[in-house]
Formats: structure tokens, sequence, C-alpha cells
């Protein structure tokens, strides 16, 4: 079973990448961060990796990811949360690799509301992963920082903010995306109010 790769980039595509090592090609799927974060065609880089079968067989596919903590999560959602393939499984550490210390930290302390708000997940998806994932990470280690503190990710004000945006017919994943932009560039700002953060986030939409 390979578990680890390094070697130089031969070509990127959507959602993968062909990686020559020793003169093999292989074809190993990426998150779209870290497809971002890869090296660049003729660059060398590296990737912890884990096999999979799909469900109907056919030849095993080859998952890869920057470091062991990511492979540990992807492994998880896999197992742990029910109806979880591998593209699922991918699909959920994608939304979790926004910051994965507090993705961690919502699952543990139960926290469905920041995995809906920051991570956009659907409330009976955060819910699940709250139920299903709460006794496993506890022992994961994540690579990156915190990014927002306990409670600020669904505070009232943007509570209000979503509930605006999807009054005014925007999609509730659309609108989620669009406040978290909002978040990282008036963090700074010492007040905020409604009227200016829903004036950031309509110019956006």
């Amino acid at each position: 079973m390979i578990a680890y790769l390094r070697g130089r980039v031969l070509e990127k595509g959507s959602s993968d990448l062909v990686l020559e090592v020793q003169g093999v090609g292989y074809r190993v799927h990426l998150t779209p961060t870290s497809l971002g974060r890869a090296g660049q065609v003729q660059e060398e880089t590296e990737f912890y990796i884990e096999e999979s079968v799909g469900l109907y067989g056919g030849p095993p596919q080859l998952y890869g990811f920057l470091n062991p903590g990511e492979r540990e999560l992807f492994k998880i959602f896999k197992e742990a949360v029910p109806n979880t393939g591998s593209k699922k499984a991918l699909e959920y550490l994608e939304r979790a690799s926004r910051s994965l210390p507090d993705f961690r930290r919502a699952v543990l302390e139960g926290d469905a509301g920041m995995l809906s708000q920051v991570f956009g997940f659907s409330q009976k998806t955060a819910l699940r992963l709250v139920q299903t994932l709460k006794g496993r990470l506890g022992s994961v280690a994540v690579a990156g920082s915190v990014r927002w503190s306990a409670g600020e990710a669904h505070d009232g004000l943007w509570e209000q903010a979503l509930c605006a945006l999807l009054g005014l017919g925007y999609k509730r994943k659309e609108a989620q995306e669009v406040l978290l932009q909002v978040r990282e560039e008036l963090r700074e700002s010492p007040e905020i109010s409604m009227e200016s953060l829903l004036k950031s986030a309509l110019r956006r939409l």
C-alpha cells in the first residue's frame, strides 16, 4: 500500500495531478486547497497518500494530503460518517481546511452552528458531524492556527446578516461564503454595524 510519494509534478488538472516518481506517473486526487498549494508543473512536491477502492470495484485511487493530520481526518470522514465515500470525504475536508483547528474545536465542543455558518455545512450535516466525530477527533493533531475565537463565528450580528441575505433571495451557501470573506476583511475593525456588514456582503454578490 502506498503511504507517501515524493516526486515531480508532470501535469495538473482541475481536481488532481500526475506525480512522477522514479519514472512512474501517479495520478493523485486532491482538495482544491491542496491542489493550489501543490508545486507547479516540473516542480518537486510530496504528499501523504491514502489508497481507496470504489464501492463497485475498479483500480485503487490515490488521494493526496499535505500532512498526516489531513489524511487522518479524511479517513475519519470516510469511516465514521454514514454514506460517505472518498469524494464526499474530500469535499468535507476542503470545507474543514478553512481552519482545521477551528473545525476540530467546533466538533469537540458540539458547535453545530459554527460548522454551518463558518464551514458551510448544512444544519443536518453539521449535526451529523458532531454526533459521529465528537469521539474521534480528540487525539487527531491538525496543522494551522486558530482563526476565530470561541463563539465569534456565529454571534447575533452575523446570524442577523445571514438571515437578511437569505430574505433577499440569496442561497445559504452563497451567503455564508460571502460573509466569511467579509469577516476576514472587517475582523480588525473596532466596530461593525449591520449596515456596513450588509453593504460589504452585497458588493460581492
